[in-house]
């Protein structure tokens, strides 16, 4: 039996129900951590805890991981404030999608990487200008494609390129999108890491696309209410199950523009959720309509899809993708990282998609956040009346 007069754990989260889909834990429990470590997942821990924080009425969660985000702040018109848009609403790791490329990658690693007190991992745009402005093209001049220099870059720093990402969009690749991405194909093969593709207006209807693409590549917006996505009708192309099955995988990213309510219905409907579950945050969107990862989560909890499976896709499954599950994150496990988000449900709220649509939904509130075993404060929902 614990001394009860000595406190065994520097502090424990009691009473709320704990999901951990990684592995398969949804019930009420307590967790009980020491430093920055888990030391217990267990019934009635609270009495030997130094510290206790009631979590009643609330879902205990593995920090969030953040599977597509725009972080380069100060280099990029896009970057978002890493620490302020994701790790002070409950995201412990993130990885960046192609807003630096092989030419920013030093200034990326040394503001984003080396200065967030967060983990971030990046899919480093095959183009060596990387996505500095939204308003012209990476791509346009193909010579920006330089394989060496990403190669280089991937080769010189495996802790944190875990990918390439190439947009597709036609304002981004002109008319050369098919050499473009056979040739950024090629180079991720050469690297042996996977390509998050961008689609949405794309020049080609998606299944030209799909065609080309190998199990463990990602495409990004698979919610989009643009030209040429997933859907025909109500029901969801064959070409895209067919990549689903041959290990393709589908990233929501909702961003600005990128995430249609009638889109996302529909889909869900038909049995289709994405593989990753990501908000695309940037500057041009984390004031609205995207807010944070967690209001991404509500939407689609709203549209249909079970809470337990969006918390898979915003956990477990990018960690996994990204290669972070080694390192600990995307779960609870006793002796793992103590990365915890405490989630309480809100009233309903008007949440807005990227196509003009809107929702009425529980949104999702982080009312505690732990990283590493350091208590993490947290900023009000920006999309809160001034």
């Amino acid at each position: 039996m614990p001394d009860h007069d000595q406190p065994t754990y520097d502090l424990v989260l009691t009473r709320g129900t704990v999901l951990d889909p990684a592995s398969g834990t949804n019930a009420r429990v307590d967790i009980a951590i020491t430093g920055s470590t888990i030391a217990a997942i267990g019934p009635d821990l609270a009495a030997s805890g130094a510290r206790v924080v009631d979590c009643s009425g609330s879902t205990v969660l593995p920090g969030l991981v953040e599977g597509h985000t725009h972080i380069f702040q100060h280099v990029s018109k896009v970057g978002a404030p890493a620490e302020e848009a994701h790790l002070r609403r409950g995201v412990v790791a993130a990885a960046d999608a192609g807003t630096a490329g092989a030419s920013t990658f030093e200034a990326f690693r040394k503001l984003v990487v080396d200065g967030t007190d967060m983990r971030i991992v990046s899919f480093l745009n095959v183009s060596v200008l990387g996505l500095i402005d939204f308003r012209f093209g990476e791509l346009l001049n193909p010579d920006t494609l330089v394989v060496d220099d990403a190669l280089a870059v991937a080769s010189a720093n495996p802790d944190v390129v875990r990918g390439f990402k190439i947009r597709l969009s036609e304002d981004v690749v002109g008319e050369q999108w098919e050499s473009l991405l056979k040739k950024s194909l090629a180079l991720s093969e050469q690297a042996g890491l996977p390509l998050m593709v961008h689609i949405g207006e794309t020049a080609e209807p998606l299944p030209a696309v799909l065609e080309h693409l190998r199990p463990g590549d990602v495409v990004a917006h698979c919610y989009t209410g643009k030209p040429h996505g997933i859907l025909d009708g109500d029901r969801v192309l064959p070409a895209v199950l067919k990549a689903r099955e041959r290990g393709v995988l589908f990233d929501s990213a909702h961003g600005k523009s990128n995430l249609s309510f009638e889109v996302a219905r529909r889909a869900i409907a038909d049995g289709f959720l994405p593989d990753v579950l990501s908000s695309d945050t940037s500057a041009r969107n984390w004031r609205g309509p995207v807010f944070d990862l967690l209001t991404s989560i509500a939407k689609l909890v709203a549209l249909g899809a079970p809470l337990d499976e969006c918390v898979r896709r915003a956990t477990v499954a990018p960690a996994q993708l990204l290669r972070l599950d080694g390192e600990g994150y995307g779960r609870l496990t006793v002796g793992g990282r103590a990365d915890v988000t405490v989630v309480t449900q809100t009233d309903e709220v008007m949440l807005p998609d990227a196509a003009g649509g809107s929702i009425l939904a529980p949104r999702l509130e982080p009312t505690f956040v732990l990283h590493n075993g350091a208590v993490v404060e947290t900023v009000p929902w920006r999309g809160a009346p001034a």
